[in-house]
């Protein structure tokens, strides 16, 4: 024990007098046992972290993310062994990765020639139609490819779609991912074709004086609006219940099938908060359709949709006239800190307008949840009018709508061009 203690002098002094020019020091030394004391300390501390990280009762929504970790596949997909500067598209093929090959479709499946729909951010967009694998039978599909010259960061942007897509699952009011392509160029992901398209485009057609086209009925009823409302409002609580936002709830970001099932697209922000786990806070979106936090840059929420939804139901009502159109769109924020919101439309109902002014209340707190506003919409829409088609004599120009919007005029004309 002798190497293990140290001695310590402890020196005392005796018989100082305030005027003595010296004193005596007495030098005792005390043996201290410093290093088995301090490695019992350290012992105790390790055991007692370790014990608590094993025996700690854990949250449920911990447990269910984690058996939705395991239940679900991931929605990372480039193999760990190639660096992003050197990822091309053949490595990836190579690569073979395991939640790709699940959601493969062989490419027999998929009719030929493919109809050209437009061109996206990372290639072409097709229509056509896939067979079904054991029947046969034949659904109308989006195709969307890759193109073969895409960098390093485009290939991962887009193999990230698929695999959060695939990771996502289905819901009734989200388009639907198919399946993809992964193993021949060109890689294509497969989604299924929602006519006429746009939520948007079919609000505006709805001005027109034309009572049908190509079997599609272009009239629109206060109640189906709120039928519609409830069906984005289902795919939102979706998203909610996965701990994602959607950060850009608009019409042109819904797509309308012939029967008025909502489909909600537009999910590249709920993507990239999957891998970051925070939603990007520098993501471009349209101003006016940005709740006040998110124009402040501070930090969104579920109740940032929740003020997107209210834009949406006077997108809706208005026939897709665009919000606050008075107000260019660099002016919103001040226009929104002096207290201002949109006034009732002619064509919406003070029941209506009273859930558009809940969603768009300044502090997100005090917003609706995404429950609350069921119960408020579903109450409404028993008391609504399912005879009077909705009508706005004005006709919309898009490239002028994109102005005042202030959205992209591409991003208004192209379908399919986000997931």
């Amino acid at each position: 024990m002798d190497d293990q203690r140290i001695r310590l002098p402890a020196r005392t002094l005796l018989d100082c007098a305030s005027t003595d020019q010296l004193c005596i020091v007495r030098t005792q030394e005390y043996e201290v046992i410093v290093v088995p004391v301090f490695l019992i300390g350290v012992s105790v501390i390790l055991l007692a972290i370790i014990l608590w990280l094993r025996y700690r009762p854990r949250k449920p929504d911990e447990d269910d993310q984690r058996q939705d970790e395991q239940r679900k596949p991931s929605a990372g997909y480039i193999n760990h062994a190639i660096s992003l500067e050197e990822l091309t598209l053949d490595q990836v093929l190579r690569t073979k990765d395991p939640s790709l090959q699940a959601l493969e479709i062989p490419r027999a499946r998929i009719r030929q020639p493919l109809q050209l729909a437009g061109e996206g951010r990372f290639g072409p967009i097709y229509r056509t139609k896939l067979n079904g694998p054991e029947d046969g039978k034949e659904k109308d599909v989006i195709i969307k490819r890759l193109r073969n010259s895409c960098g390093a960061q485009e290939i991962r942007d887009f193999l990230q779609r698929v695999a959060f897509q695939g990771w996502l699952g289905q819901h009734p009011n989200i388009v639907e991912l198919l399946g993809c392509c992964p193993n021949e160029k060109p890689f294509c992901m497969v989604l299924e074709n929602i006519e006429p398209g746009s939520l948007l485009h079919f609000l505006w057609d709805c001005r027109r004086d034309v009572m049908s086209m190509d079997g599609i009925l272009y009239d629109l009823t206060e109640c189906q609006v709120y039928t519609i409302a409830l069906q984005v409002l289902s795919a939102l609580g979706f998203l909610h219940q996965r701990k994602l936002f959607h950060g850009d709830l608009a019409a042109r970001n819904i797509l309308i099938h012939r029967n008025l099932t909502a489909k909600l697209t537009g999910l590249g922000g709920a993507c990239e908060m999957r891998q970051t786990g925070t939603f990007p806070s520098r993501r471009p979106a349209p101003l006016k359709w940005m709740a006040p936090e998110r124009l402040l840059r501070l930090p969104i929420s579920a109740k940032s949709d929740v003020w997107s939804f209210g834009i949406l139901l006077y997108e809706m009502i208005t026939l897709g006239a665009p919000p606050y159109p008075e107000i260019p769109p660099n002016d919103i924020l001040q226009h929104l800190q002096r207290g201002n919101i949109m006034k009732r439309p002619p064509t919406c109902k003070p029941a209506m307008y009273n859930v558009m002014k809940i969603c768009w209340l300044w502090k997100a707190p005090e917003r609706p949840s995404l429950p609350e506003l069921r119960k408020r919409l579903e109450s409404a829409k028993k008391a609504s009018n399912d005879k009077t088609v909705l009508q706005v004599p004005e006709q919309v120009v898009p490239e002028l709508y994109a102005g005042v919007a202030g959205t992209e005029f591409m991003r208004i004309e192209n379908d399919y061009t986000v997931l």
